[in-house]
């Protein structure tokens, strides 16, 4: 186990301790650290003792004073130090299991970790906790977690989930609020299976959680064509989704009268599938899980609404690459500008009932690109169809490859309306 630097920022203490990357971080103070959790706690001593492993393999120690409340400076590879957690259930709708073979490592590593859950929002089922990392999240007090609930029956959960583990929901979340956790939960909701009556049930028991319960987000399942599981999986069609959002609908307008709080919110592709207007911000809250996709499309919209950029010359030809249900969404945005060309990309990757813009590829988007043809000045692509970080389709088409096709075209990624607003009105720059 240790800590693997990748960078070390400028003016930081690791600058003045001659830290670089390719050092390992391998003990503080006499303890191996797990994660930068623990690195944190142990940093959080003012007489500090190292134990660094340099690239060439050597090894030295390293003592210093600091100030309490000082920051080391340094980025790490990972998160954790002693391996992300795997996740050992064989959930019904695992988006891993459907994408294509041999695909890039880490888009196969199923994890279900509490300290990514509580660093970056990830989601876990609980399920894969033992004993002694309850008492850590209670130790450290990690909270708020994401937890996925996706039904509080406890055996349509573990049917869901495909392990036995998944029916002790009800023991696990009162473990949690013992330890004084917060969580935000999610529910991946598959047509007949459960919603309906199931969903109404799992609503009315997160509700009585509260205040430990945060929020709950619902989404629909998705599924690629990669998928060879034979758990009967049925999708959302425009009439069904609207009969999500009415019977949601119901619980928010009940909500938000007692507590001025939605807390119950619906992924934006029920109401992009149903044809239905979105909910305005306020509805929202403070978007709690909008990397969840929720409330992303609205906050988009109110972005690009709000941006005050003065039109640029209309000769300047812009093509905009979007999946095919946000499509509709940017076409309403870009009104009668003549020189916007919206750009549906059908995913032929994964199949083209997935048509989230963030699962775009790099091969589908220039197929679409080549068959719309014409002159085109700027390219705009959007930003989370790239690897976090980095400048990477999910198949492994580099940003740069694209820019190269596509030549003297600029190709520029967009995240958010107020981009989006000044890439079309301010020329491209």
């Amino acid at each position: 186990m240790s800590g693997l630097i990748t960078r070390v920022d400028a003016d930081s203490l690791a600058e003045e301790l001659e830290l670089v990357a390719g050092d390992k971080i391998l003990q503080v103070n006499g303890h191996a650290p797990l994660d930068i959790i623990d690195l944190s706690f142990l940093l959080a001593e003012e007489e500090i003792e190292l134990l660094i492993e340099h690239a060439d393999g050597s090894r030295e120690v390293i003592a210093f004073d600091k100030d309490i409340d000082e920051e080391l400076g340094a980025q790490f590879e990972t998160a954790v130090f002693d391996g992300v957690r795997r996740c050992k259930n064989h959930c019904v709708f695992c988006f891993v299991d459907m994408i294509a073979p041999n695909m890039r490592r880490t888009l196969s590593i199923k994890d279900d970790d509490y300290r990514l859950s509580f660093l970056f929002g990830n989601f876990i089922t609980l399920t894969n906790l033992t004993p002694k990392d309850f008492r850590r999240i209670k130790k450290f007090h990690l909270s708020p977690l994401f937890v996925s609930v996706h039904a509080m029956n406890p055996e349509l959960r573990a049917k869901i989930l495909r392990t036995e583990r998944g029916a002790n929901i009800q023991s696990q979340l009162d473990e949690l609020e013992r330890a004084g956790v917060e969580y935000h939960t999610q529910v991946v909701l598959c047509k007949d299976l459960n919603d309906g009556a199931e969903l109404d049930r799992t609503i009315a028991e997160i509700l009585r959680r509260r205040p430990h319960a945060l929020s709950l987000a619902i989404v629909p399942v998705g599924v690629t064509r990669h998928r060879r599981d034979k758990f009967p999986l049925k999708q959302f069609d425009k009439n069904s989704a609207a009969e999500v959002i009415e019977q949601v609908e119901r619980v928010q307008r009940r909500l938000r009268a007692e507590t001025g709080r939605t807390f119950v919110y619906l992924g934006d592709e029920f109401y992009l599938l149903a044809e239905k207007d979105l909910p305005p911000a306020e509805f929202y809250d403070d978007f709690p899980q909008i990397e969840n996709g929720i409330g992303m499309t609205r906050d988009f919209i109110d972005e690009f609404t709000a941006a005050e950029i003065p039109d640029a010359p209309q000769n300047i030809l812009v093509d905009v690459v979007s999946g095919t249900s946000f499509a509709k969404v940017l076409r309403s945005l870009v009104g009668d500008r003549s020189n916007v060309r919206i750009v549906p990309v059908a995913n032929k990757f994964f199949g083209e009932r997935v048509n989230v813009s963030g699962l775009l590829t790099g091969g589908d988007i220039i197929s679409a690109l080549k068959s719309v043809g014409g002159r085109r000045d700027v390219i705009l692509i959007p930003a989370t169809a790239l690897k976090s970080g980095d400048e990477i389709f999910l198949d492994d088409v580099s940003l740069d490859e694209l820019r190269k096709i596509f030549a003297p075209a600029q190709v520029i990624p967009i995240r958010g309306g107020s981009q989006f607003r000044r890439a079309l009105d301010g020329g491209g720059h």
